[in-house]
Formats: structure tokens, sequence, C-alpha cells
């Protein structure tokens, strides 16, 4: 019996760095890149804030926007009931 050796053939360095290269990817435009675009218009949202506007927090209170200070907004909710909430929490401007 002759046994032939035959040399082992090993892939080139770079295919190891295909999955995790693959993955880093697939991550990215799955879950980082839409929440940086959520973000984005969020942060749109809040800046284009005015008086008068009809908006939604994300606790669910319904109002007016009365007043708008640094941070926080100053909203009506009945004809004689105004609260303030953080800038952050307004979740939507209703049409």
């Amino acid at each position: 019996m002759i046994y032939l050796l035959q040399a082992q053939q090993s892939a080139p360095g770079w295919t190891a760095w295909i999955l995790p290269v693959g993955m880093i990817a697939i991550f990215y435009f799955l879950i980082i890149r839409p929440q940086q675009k959520r973000q984005k218009a969020h942060r749109q949202l809040l800046d284009s804030l005015t008086k008068g506007d009809r908006v939604v927090t994300s606790g669910g209170i319904h109002g007016t926007v009365v007043g708008i200070k640094e941070d926080v907004v100053v909203l009506r909710v009945d004809e004689n009931c105004k609260i303030e909430v953080s800038r952050a929490n307004v979740n939507a401007v209703m049409k």
C-alpha cells in the first residue's frame, strides 16, 4: 500500500473575515440605520413645533401647544387646564 501525502490546501486569510463583516453589514442596514432615520425625523418634528400645533405625547395625552420653552412644551389639554411636558415626549403632530 502506498500512501500519498496530499498537501492540505488552506483558504486565503481574507475568507475568515467574510462572515463577521457580513454580520456587521446586516446589523447596520437592518437595525442601526433605520433607528438613526427615526431619531432624525423625531428631532426634526421637535424643531418644527409651533404654537397652535395639536400634538400627542408618548403617554397618549392630546393637547394644543400654547408655549415652548427650551426643553419644555406647555400644552392646553382642556379650556382651563395647561400642563408642561418634556419636549422629547412629544410623539406626533396631528393634522
